[in-house]
């Protein structure tokens, strides 16, 4: 079953406020940290919860910066699952300490 590809003016609501920006058909984000660690223990809980929804995000680690990337591909562009995982990550982030731009 594929998810619906959203729309420019869908993609527009459903992102604005968050810490995410597009490039082509994926919305993507890089965050830093205090240091190695917390940029591992960032990514571990982002692998929670794209398990928990069945939809993985592509993942860079360099040091202290975490780089995520989310489209869904047998989509051909972003979807609700995306938007969704975005917003999460998002709300994960706020609770953690040592994050920031």
């Amino acid at each position: 079953m594929s998810a619906e590809r959203l729309d420019e003016a869908a993609i527009a609501a459903r992102t604005a406020g968050l810490r995410w920006s597009r490039d082509g058909d994926s919305l993507v984000t890089t965050r830093r940290f205090d240091g190695f660690p917390a940029a591992v223990a960032f990514v571990v809980r982002v692998a929670f919860l794209a398990e928990q929804r069945r939809h993985h995000p592509d993942i860079t680690i360099s040091y202290n910066r975490v780089g995520l990337r989310l489209t869904t591909h047998d989509a051909g562009g972003i979807t609700a699952a995306d938007v969704d995982l975005a917003a999460a990550v998002d709300a994960l982030e706020a609770g953690a300490t040592g994050a920031g731009d």
